[in-house]
């Protein structure tokens, strides 16, 4: 909760919008125990289910938080689609257990978020539109007007919008909205009464027509008509309307039915260029509105929202942690910026005339690829990362932070990007990763999917730096603090280890597990000079740390997970000045040959990864006679960069590596050929 030194306030956050954003987010914000308020317009939740369409990675956020099986049984939502041609959505993780796409009526979804929320004690006022907010001391004061003119007031630390694309409190804070007007434009309507054939994405000579049938008997139609200009609106098109457009285009009179439901879409693409500003923040169709092609636009908002709740929560916990809300924004903007690219692609190949008939010819044959199918498929289930954090394309190149200098060691590895995702929902633990190889693996691993913990001894600056640089390439990561080879470090590393995992994923499962933290001795020191302090210290470190990682990992570790333990080309060859720091390394190699064996029964490999000469940004690494004499031992003449080692490391997290198990694996750049 805030300090004693904060104003006082009505309550912690105000979220503006019960929809589903808003209301997942409250829910998540009252399992930490923050005082969140939600104000909504309209007087009762709506009636009509814009949305139903739910992905893989909105699932498993909901499956996370208990709402999934609150839902009951959702329908399959069939293969999926890209700007109307046919997609497995499977195709993005076959494994997946929410793989493909699911129905869920956004009627049903608010009901059971709502409750959630409520149950939680989160407090919801409706019939209130929002008219003014003051950013003032220490917290935002909100007013908002009910129909009967009557004005409240509600203080809080924070406010975000969840108010949609319209959204007023986005107007009222001053954020910059950039991207493109709309172009096109589609009607629809639940028609009751109507009896027309099921089209999907059926396209005819003068534009688009979809038809599906409901459980209740009525029909949802939509309709485009090729080269029609969008129109100003200030509400849902006339039925009439819809009617002569479906006409035109499928050449079928509904004119007979009964709306039920009216609404139209266009395909603007718009996107704010920072999703903070001071206290306020925004989620949601908020911070981005895009054509709803797929089913994308809600899904992107309730991941805005998920990641969002824990973030919020430790911020209002702790007033110096503004970096919190920063990643907020290093994740999600470029998230959302991919998501509006592939969108608008999809929103030419769907509603594009007679001009794009070649292009979907094109399209066509690539789906037929199966890298593409996978590579599309997870763009839109969202499991796939984007292509980095910049600001979307037709925004000014800004960001909401300054990213922090990289090493050269670093540089090595970002240079590297990938958008394979193959370790999506994914967690790892990397001791030792606020520089050098530990945080070179720590950001591979991250692009991949996976959520890092950042472990460090006592350097937070660069474990937070660490943190940034992932947060920065679209990664998720947060640090943990534990002092290796003292009393209780393996105690109070998990103890930060199974807190950050439970409040970003709901649980305290780890999949990935890098013993690479190391105490090293001076070069140069004669083996009768290690003093019996120094050789307790080293394998205090080296040795009994790792091995009691592992141990009391082995609980939270899931079947078929990764133990990779970074060792040393030195357990191969003679240094006598490194005899001590050989003999740990050497203990690390019995380590993962003796657990790989008692593990095998749950399909949890483990390996250990021998670098030679490597890059870790130490002073010796700018002279460069010294650089160029460490050359001379490698095969290929020059020294190793972390990124090399970070790559074989990641190899062996992956699923790729699911055959390898109790080996030495030589990452010395051929070091040891001699």
């Amino acid at each position: 909760m805030p300090s004693t030194s904060t104003p006082p306030t009505d309550t912690d956050v105000v979220i503006v919008g019960a929809g589903p954003v808003g209301l997942l987010l409250a829910g998540d914000l009252r399992t930490h125990g923050v005082r969140t308020t939600v104000l909504e317009r309209l007087g009762a939740p709506m009636t009509e289910s814009r949305a139903s369409t739910l992905h893989a990675r909105t699932m498993t956020v909901l499956e996370e938080r208990g709402i999934r099986e609150r839902l009951g049984e959702l329908p399959d939502g069939g293969p999926g689609h890209f700007g109307g041609i046919r997609l497995d959505l499977t195709a993005a993780d076959p494994g997946h257990r929410y793989a493909g796409q699911w129905k869920c009526p956004q009627t049903r979804l608010e009901a059971v978020l709502q409750e959630r929320a409520l149950e939680l004690g989160a407090r919801l006022r409706r019939g209130l539109r929002v008219v003014s907010l003051t950013d003032r001391d220490g917290h935002v004061l909100v007013e908002a007007v009910r129909e009967d003119g009557e004005r409240v007031r509600v203080t809080g630390a924070f406010v975000v919008g969840c108010d949609g694309g319209d959204s007023t409190v986005r107007r009222l804070a001053g954020f910059d909205f950039a991207g493109r007007a709309a172009t096109r434009e589609m009607l629809r309507a639940d028609v009751a009464g109507i009896d027309v054939p099921a089209r999907r994405f059926e396209r005819h000579p003068d534009g688009l027509a979809v038809a599906h049938r409901w459980p209740d008997g009525s029909t949802r139609v939509m309709v485009h008509v090729f080269g029609a200009d969008p129109k100003e609106r200030t509400g849902p098109p006339a039925f009439d309307e819809v009617v002569t457009a479906w006409a035109k285009v499928t050449g079928e009179d509904i004119g007979h039915g009964t709306a039920r439901w009216l609404n139209a879409f266009d395909d603007t693409s718009r996107q704010a260029t920072r999703y903070r500003k001071g206290r306020v923040l925004l989620a949601g169709d908020a911070a981005h509105v895009q054509m709803p092609v797929g089913g994308q636009a809600l899904n992107l908002g309730l991941q805005d929202a998920a990641e969002l709740g824990g973030r919020l929560a430790e911020r209002v916990r702790s007033p110096d942690r503004d970096d919190l809300l920063d990643g907020y924004d290093l994740v999600r903007r470029p998230v959302g910026a991919h998501t509006l690219d592939n969108i608008r692609a999809q929103s030419l190949l769907l509603l594009g005339g007679p001009e794009v008939e070649q292009l979907r010819d094109v399209f066509g044959e690539l789906l037929g690829l199966a890298p593409v199918r996978r590579h599309l498929a997870r763009m839109i289930s969202g499991l796939g990362r984007p292509r980095s954090a910049a600001a979307p394309h037709d925004s000014p190149a800004t960001t909401a932070t300054t990213a922090p200098t990289t090493t050269t060691a670093t540089t090595a590895t970002t240079d590297r990007s990938s958008t394979m995702g193959r370790l999506t929902d994914r967690t790892a633990l990397v001791t030792g990763s606020s520089r050098g190889i530990g945080r070179a693996t720590a950001q591979r691993l991250a692009r991949e999917g996976a959520l890092v913990i950042v472990h460090y001894a006592s350097d937070q600056a660069a474990a937070d730096e660490t943190v940034a640089l992932i947060e920065r390439d679209g990664g998720r990561a947060f640090p943990v603090r534990a002092r290796l080879g003292a009393p209780g470090d393996v105690h109070e590393l998990f103890l930060g280890v199974e807190q950050g995992l439970k409040e970003r994923t709901g649980e305290t499962r780890l999949d990935i597990l890098v013993n690479n933290a190391g105490a090293t001795t001076p070069a140069g020191l004669a083996p009768e000079d290690v003093t019996p302090e120094e050789f307790d210290r080293l394998f205090a470190v080296n040795a009994k740390a790792p091995f009691f990682i592992v141990q009391r990992a082995l609980p939270l570790l899931s079947d078929g997970g990764r133990i990779i333990n970074i060792s040393s080309g030195l357990t191969r060859f003679a240094s006598p000045d490194q005899v001590a720091y050989a003999m740990t390394k050497g203990a690390i190699e019995q380590l993962s040959l003796h657990f790989a064996r008692h593990l095998a029964p749950r399909g949890i490999t483990v390996n250990s990864v021998a670098p030679g000469i490597t890059d870790n940004g130490s002073a010796v690494f700018d002279i460069p006679e010294a650089v160029e004499q460490m050359a001379q031992l490698s095969a290929f003449k020059r020294v190793g960069k972390a990124g090399d080692v970070a790559d074989v490391v990641t190899f062996l997290a992956t699923d790729e590596a699911r055959w390898i198990t109790g080996s030495f694996v030589d990452a010395s750049g051929g070091t040891l050929l001699g």
